[in-house]
Formats: C-alpha cells, structure tokens, sequence
C-alpha cells in the first residue's frame, strides 16, 4: 500500500518503509507533491479556432430595405444603456449589463460570451456600488443567475439580477440591495456554491432567423425519422407543452417554441423583448412594467421601448428605421444576421464528421433542417429571398431532451422540466469559449462527457464516444471546432 509517496516492502520477513518520491511522484522535502504523474492519453481540444471570424455580416441576398434595417438593429444592438440623461435611457434599477453586445460578442456581434468578461467594469461603472459576484470573474463567462427556490423556499426560477443602479450619477435617490449570491463556490465552474442558484450563459444567435424559419412541419418530421433508433438509444425528443404533443410547445397557440436554452421562447421578438427587459432592465411594448417598482428607483415614462411616433433620421439613413422601437431593431438584426462559416475540411475533420454520425451524434444534433418556401422579413407579400428555402446547418433538432442529473439546473419552464435542454446549436462551436448552459467548462472533451449523468438521454451516445480510439475521438473534437 503506497501511502503520501511511502512503498511498504517486504525483505526478509521485516517490514521497511521505502521511500518512492523520486519514483512516482517527485515530492519534496517537506511532503509536498511538485509533480503528478501523466494523465490517461485522451482527445485534446485545442481551443477556440483561429482565424477570420466568419461571422456577424448579414445573410447573403437581403435586398436594399432589409439590409437597411439589419445594419439599424446592428447599430441598436452595440447601444450602451444609461439609466436617465442619454440617448438610450432605461437602464435597471436592476440589470445584468447595459448592452446586448457585451454578452453577445465572441468572436462578433451576436455571437456568445467573450474570453474576456464585461461584467466586471460594469458593476461599478458610473459610480454604481456593486460588488461583482463570486461566480463573475474576469476571465470567466457572462452568467445570469437564477434561483430555484424563492425565500419562503417555494419554487422561483427566475433570474435575479447581479447589479443594481444604485450609486450611479445618472440614478440619484435610488437605493436598493444586490441580491445575496452567498455562499461562494468554484468561481471558474461556478461549482459547489448557493445551492439554490443555478447559471445561464449567453447563446449565439447567429442564423436565428433561419432557426425562426424553420416550419414546425420539418421539425416534426425530422423528429419521427430513424424514430426506431433513437429509441433504441433512449433517445426522444421531449414535450415542453402545456398543450398535448410530442416536441417543445408554445404555451399560447401550440406552435414549437425554440430559442432559450430550454427553448422557452417562440419568436426573436419575444426573444429580444425578454432580453431587454430582463438583463438591462428596459420596460418595452410586451414587458411594459418595472421588474423592481421601488420608489425612488423610477426614472422614466413606461414602458421605456416604444414605437417612435415622430422619428428623426441621421442625413443620408433610412427614415422607417428610425419609426421602429429597440426589440423590432433586435429582432431585425438577429433575424438577417448569417449563420457562421465553417473553416475548410481537413482529412481529419471529415473522419470527425463521419464519426459523429456513426456513434449517434446526429440523432439530437440533427445537422440541417430547411427554411419555409414563403418566409417575409419586412414584407408579407413579398418573401425574403434571403429566408425562405434555404438550408440551415445549425446541428440542431429544436426539441429539448432530458440531460440527466449531471447537468440538471432544476429550473422548469413550460414544460421543460429540471433537467430538460433543447439541443444547442453546434454551427459556430469552433470559435465559442464556454459551454453548457452555465459555462461549468472551456473544453469541448469536457462538454461531450458532461452529457452522460443518470437519465440523460445522451448516455448511449457517450458510451459510443468513450469507446472510440483516442485518434477517432481527436477528430471528432477537430470535426467540432471546425464548425
């Protein structure tokens, strides 16, 4: 038995305490371990994907108006947020940060958290009080933190802000607390603290408006196809409905929902509405009231986000740009932003590709789903060519799936419960930082095996991957980071 570097060995009948230092572990004077011995050998992810960005322009094909709007939704989207005496008023009294940009920037415009955290200048910007979480660090993700339970210890699951407007110059009189986010844990994972929070990081919305294209019909046929093996896999694609069906319901009129990272929002609007009112604070035509109403707090007419009855338009821009409220310029944007560009295949990247259908991959993160024939942008009588038939190649089904107790977040929203996901988009994966829905890890080797918990439909998948060589699992993570 080896125990702190000793070898108990038997010479002559006598037991004589060896030691092994120099052998095993290379242990200093004093015990300390200075070395560990090598790993098992494994994949390695080599990191975010150098390179041109290949993302952040518009869809190919937007006529003259539509591409008109997306440069205006552009523009609206790196806006900072103030709280009052700006151009863009609204922000708080409670926000996660003060523009889209600062959580939707790697590796452009739209895209996920940066490598670089915003958040951390922005708790104390203006001469705000905050003090910046323990899960917020500064080279860590965005997250936005939720809490399962509300203090009467009743079901929540709503996000509650990290900052608060309180001491900033553009907000006099406001004074109200942060959340308390304690216990600390793992500030990198964001591991092992508060057990009633859980984290969301930032998802790309690059090619959602192909994603918003997609006909509920495709996803119900691409749902029922190789239906018998998938589940044989365990493998299915999972009701989020307050209605009856089979696939992640819109709770209004029955339609699949499929943005959010349960896929609990239908439309961009509603996505970009949410965004504005529940991370920056901005009260807007379909979130018309304050999240917190304290007196003293309230700067503003609401909602803050409306239609402009009287625009004005900078020389030489399009005046039915400036008419539009901040979440349709959102929307607009994320609608016509292009989906991004792969890096050119390799012989290994190929082999990857073929792997990753082989071992099941394919079966949640469906590689391609097609356009509707008649999508409109800013036209219902005529279709955007730039929308409409198009393929898609986002390695997604749209459905949510149970992800077992490894990655439950215990958060349910409509019918996508504790530990239900939709499957996340893998177009752009070779140039995101951080993954899972709390950003737990940098490494892609690491996000495949975190998939496998009890009751996670993936787990089959999983064992498929453990199962390959390591030179077939090399080539699956290049396939990945290729994309």
């Amino acid at each position: 038995m080896m125990t702190r570097g000793m070898v108990c060995a038997k010479v002559g009948g006598v037991v004589v305490l060896a030691l092994a230092l120099m052998l095993v572990f290379g242990v200093g004077a004093l015990g300390q371990t200075t070395a560990k011995t090598n790993p098992k050998p494994g994949p390695v992810d080599p990191g975010v994907r150098g390179g041109a960005a290949g993302a952040g322009g518009p869809l190919k094909g937007l006529v003259a108006d539509e591409t008109a709007f997306f440069q205006d939704g552009q523009t609206r989207f790196l806006d900072v947020e103030v709280v009052t005496g700006g151009v863009n008023n609204g922000l708080g009294p409670r926000f996660n940060s003060n523009q889209c940009f600062s959580c939707h920037s790697q590796p452009e415009a739209g895209g996920s958290s940066p490598a670089q955290n915003p958040l951390i200048a922005v708790a104390t910007l203006n001469g705000a009080k905050n003090k910046v979480p323990w899960f917020i660090t500064a080279k860590g993700p965005v997250r936005e933190a939720r809490f399962v339970h509300s203090p009467d210890g009743t079901g929540d699951g709503e996000v509650h802000d990290l900052f608060v407007i309180t001491g900033r110059a553009d907000a006099v009189g406001c004074n109200i607390a942060q959340p308390d986010f304690l216990p600390a844990g793992n500030p990198v994972t964001g591991q092992g603290g508060n057990p009633n929070i859980i984290f969301r990081i930032p998802t790309p919305v690059f090619g959602a408006g192909l994603i918003e294209a997609v006909p509920d019909s495709a996803i119900l046929a691409n749902m029922k196809a190789n239906a018998t093996v998938k589940s044989a896999m365990g493998i299915f694609g999972h009701a989020n409905a307050h209605l009856s069906g089979n696939v992640n319901r819109n709770a209004n009129d029955g339609t699949i929902s499929r943005f959010g990272w349960k896929a609990q929002n239908k439309s961009l609007l509603l996505f970009a509405s949410e965004a504005y009112n529940v991370e920056m604070g901005v009260s807007n035509q379909l979130f018309t009231q304050e999240r917190d109403e304290t007196p003293g707090c309230l700067f503003n007419a609401t909602p803050e986000d409306t239609l402009n009855f009287t625009p004005t338009s900078p020389s030489g821009g399009n005046p039915n740009t400036a008419v539009i409220s901040d979440i349709e310029g959102f929307a607009n944007f994320m609608r016509m932003l292009a989906a991004p560009a792969p890096a050119a295949a390799t012989a290994s990247s190929e082999k990857g590709r073929a792997t990753f259908l082989k071992i099941g991959c394919v079966h949640c993160h469906t590689p391609s789903l097609t356009t509707g024939a008649k999508i409109a942008s800013g036209s219902s009588t005529t279709p955007s060519a730039a929308l409409s038939n198009q393929t898609a190649n986002l390695y997604s089904d749209l459905l949510v799936h149970h992800m077992g107790s490894g990655l439950a977040d215990g958060i349910t929203q409509g019918g996508a419960g504790p530990d239900e996901f939709r499957t996340a988009p893998l177009w752009g994966v070779g140039q995101r930082v951080f993954f899972l829905h709390d950003g737990r890890t940098s490494n892609l080797v690491e996000a495949i095996r975190e998939h496998r918990s009890s009751g996670s439909e993936a787990n089959r998948v999983i064992e498929h991957f453990e199962k390959l060589s390591v030179e077939e699992q090399q080539e699956v993570i290049e396939f990945l980071r290729s994309l």
